[in-house]
């Protein structure tokens, strides 16, 4: 059966992030695509020049739709804005018995705020629970726990098991806002002891969407039937190829994108 995945995120007009980084994603890794629009930006590598969130009503309308036809065996959440957007998404996944990957986007590239600050308590309550991988940036897992940003292993170790006494299944905290030659991510499962995937840090400024990337990869893994450590280093290997490839591409003139296609296109 055809493998399909489901994002539910934001609109980034540059492509690069969002709903487009996410929809590239699954094709690159041969997994079909449905959306559902959680708010419209208008964006480029540069700057978020305006964010327009979508009614609940219209993201509850979108996820009904898209399951009452589509075989979803994986969702990934990415920017959701605001408290009645969340809302309208736990409400929208209730019952469903899938993988879901929570990417909880709260800052573009750029520095613009994507989420409400009044919405936090809501991503703790209502998504956490049900997300089965947590894939917070250190800021985000820093804003979640309500502590300063980690600046070594253990903290991040003590940050992952803090998110996963707050209800996430597992945690995949990624350590690209870290120091060093080597970007070290931390995952952590019920089953299994802290897990670190290390690579060395790209010498590029081209790493918008490298968080969306990822974690719809790893989707795009669960939907085919992988095991979640499987498919987190499935995805890990793949936004390696697109970060190192990103160069070759000329999008923009701030942060460009990643080469979601760096194994399709050719490339420098």
């Amino acid at each position: 059966m055809t493998a399909i995945a489901l994002t539910i995120a934001g609109s980034d007009s540059g492509g690069g992030a969002g709903i487009q980084a996410d929809l590239k994603t699954f094709s690159a890794l041969g997994v079909y695509g449905a959306s559902v629009i959680t708010a419209l930006t208008a964006q480029n590598t540069r700057t978020v020049a305006r964010v327009q969130p979508a009614g609940p009503a219209m993201i509850a309308a979108q996820i009904a739709t898209v399951f009452d036809d589509l075989d979803i065996r994986a969702v990934k959440l990415g920017m959701l804005g605001d408290g009645p957007a969340i809302r309208a998404v736990a409400e929208g996944l209730a019952g469903r018995d899938l993988p879901i990957v929570l990417d909880p986007v709260m800052v573009a590239k750029s520095g613009d705020a994507l989420l409400a600050d009044d919405a936090i308590d809501g991503l703790r309550a209502l998504l956490l629970p049900r997300a089965t991988l947590l894939t917070p940036n250190l800021p985000e897992a820093a804003r979640l726990t309500g502590t300063p940003p980690a600046r070594s292993r253990d903290q991040m170790h003590g940050q992952a098991l803090a998110l996963m006494q707050m209800g996430a299944q597992a945690v995949l905290l990624k350590g690209g806002h870290g120091q060093g030659p080597q970007c070290h991510d931390l995952l952590m499962t019920p089953d299994d002891g802290p897990r670190w995937l290390s690579a060395p840090r790209h010498a590029t400024r081209n790493t918008h969407g490298t968080g969306c990337t990822l974690s719809a990869a790893i989707a795009a893994e669960l939907a085919k039937g992988w095991p979640l450590q499987d498919a987190v280093a499935a995805a890990h290997c793949y936004l390696q190829g697109a970060i190192a490839a990103a160069d070759s591409l000329t999008v923009g003139q701030g942060h460009g994108p990643v080469h979601h296609f760096h194994a399709v296109w050719p490339h420098a």
